[in-house]
This record gives structure tokens, C-alpha cells and sequence, in this order.
């Protein structure tokens, strides 16, 4: 019997992984992205949404510090993933993406004022 090996979810299609022809920081953040990328890849595919989705309710649930902190880490990991994202996006996508961004900082503002 063949030992059983977790099956891998395919990489994204493209040429390359990083922003052709990015120079200075972009270039410097795409670099330093690939490991924390790829390793977010490998995670079953729920692992990502399920650990955003628990940060944005546990800076729901608890007003003071914890609620605010809780909502910095994903307004983090927001900006993060918009900043690598916003040259393949079209207009409506960027505005969204600083909408949702926008909203996450406004509650955490409020949240550490509770």
C-alpha cells in the first residue's frame, strides 16, 4: 500500500512569480513575500479565510485593546495582500480593496477607544 500523500493545490498561472519590472520597494516587498506566499499556499485552502474571518470577530467581540489589536493584524495582512495584488487590479478592485482596508483601521480606531 502506497503511503498517502496530501494532494497540492496547483500553483497560480504566470510567467513569474514577482511584478515584471519592479524596481525599489516593490521589488523588496514581492522578494521578501514569496516565503510567507508560498507558505500560505500549502495551507488547506479554508486555513486563510477561517484565521481572517477569527480576527475580524474577535475585534468584534472585545472592546479595548484586544478588539483593536485583533483588527491591526488584519488591516496588516490586508494591506499586504492589496499592496501585491494592485497592479493586476483594475480600478474598481483598488477602490474596494481601500474601502475594505479603510473600514478595517476606522474600527479598530474605535474599538481602541472602548
Amino acid at each position: 500500500m502506497a503511503a498517502h500523500q496530501p494532494r497540492r493545490r496547483p500553483l497560480p498561472k504566470g510567467a513569474t512569480f514577482f511584478t515584471p519590472g519592479a524596481t525599489g520597494l516593490r521589488r523588496g516587498v514581492e522578494r521578501r513575500s514569496a516565503a510567507p506566499l508560498v507558505f500560505l499556499h500549502r495551507q488547506p485552502v479554508w486555513f486563510a479565510p477561517v484565521a481572517l474571518a477569527a480576527l475580524l470577530v474577535t475585534g468584534f467581540a472585545f472592546p479595548g485593546w484586544l478588539g483593536a489589536a485583533a483588527l491591526a493584524v488584519l488591516a496588516v495582512f490586508l494591506g499586504w495582500f492589496s499592496y501585491l495584488s494592485w497592479p493586476s487590479l483594475p480600478v474598481s478592485g483598488r477602490l474596494l480593496r481601500v474601502a475594505v482596508l479603510a473600514a478595517v483601521v476606522v474600527l479598530g480606531v474605535i474599538q481602541a477607544t472602548r
